[in-house]
């Protein structure tokens, strides 16, 4: 989860990831943070996003995007 932490900092540092469960839904992250952020995720986690994943759901909390990160590590 650290690690996520600080891949979300680099992209938009001005926000508590450790509390937000906002940031899709209070505009926190933009279009273009997201894609960054995906981009970021897939190469940290060795992973794939696919388009059905890319959701607020999973997108709104640094909790959900790390259970979407292990789904999808699972799934592998």
């Amino acid at each position: 989860m650290e690690r996520l932490i600080e891949i979300l900092e680099g992209i938009q540092p001005d926000v508590d990831y450790k509390n937000c469960t906002d940031l899709i839904d209070g505009h926190r992250l933009s279009s273009l943070d997201i894609i960054s952020l995906i981009a970021e995720l897939e190469d940290e986690y060795d992973i794939t996003i696919p388009a059905v994943e890319i959701i607020p759901a999973n997108f709104n909390s640094a909790d959900a995007m790390m259970k979407m990160i292990e789904r999808l590590q699972e799934d592998l």
